[in-house]
């Protein structure tokens, strides 16, 4: 980025390449996902599910509807679900890592023409700019889930329901709350003099 590179994983251009790509990858599914943590738990109509709770949902009797309406997904199988994903995403990573047939000579990872419908990248000023933008919120997102999945391990709640409740007394709903119990809870031989 900005020639902050101390582990020296720029050295080789062909490995930073690939630790570029990686990284771009992994950003715009964090993005996805940060958002894919939060829409569930706000959607009435999915009974304010937690996201880390979702997938259960599943296993319940009748299935699980995909935000609430039947008509949209109706899932019953775990199974069916998984190899739909497998093979829906086998065909996405393929297409991506061979060109597809939407033109010849394309960047992997910004490649324009029928994947920038809106121009974007038509001034190479603003596209600049925009991955500069892309890279830096997909590093905060990555973040995000990060910190999502210690929220879900110690509060046993969403980010919207914790959020909540912060808003309602931010000086009574914060960390502070939770890090005696989440020591008790994780650790088998915290001190009873504080876990009782």
């Amino acid at each position: 980025d900005y020639g902050w590179d101390t582990a020296g994983l720029s050295a080789d251009p062909e490995t930073f390449r690939a630790y570029r790509e990686t990284e771009l990858i992994h950003a715009r599914w964090a993005m996805l996902g940060a958002l894919g943590c939060i829409v569930p738990e706000t959607l009435d109509a999915t009974n304010n599910v937690p996201w880390f709770k979702a997938g259960a949902l599943i296993f319940q009797e009748g299935g699980l509807d995909y935000l609430g309406n039947p008509s949209l997904v109706h899932a019953q199988s775990i199974l069916a679900i998984l190899g739909f994903q497998v093979v829906l995403m086998g065909l996405v990573e393929a297409y991506r890592v061979n060109g597809g047939p939407a033109g010849e000579g394309l960047d992997s990872l910004h490649p324009g023409e029928a994947f920038d419908p809106l121009g974007l990248a038509d001034d190479p000023d603003t596209f600049s700019e925009l991955k500069v933008k892309e890279i830096k919120n997909g590093r905060l997102a990555m973040f995000a889930m990060f910190g999502y999945y210690f929220q879900a391990l110690v509060t046993r709640e969403g980010p919207y329901a914790n959020w909540q409740q912060h808003v309602a007394d931010p000086f009574v709903a914060n960390a502070g709350k939770y890090m005696a119990t989440a020591y008790c809870d994780y650790d088998p031989l915290a001190p009873a003099s504080i876990c009782a």
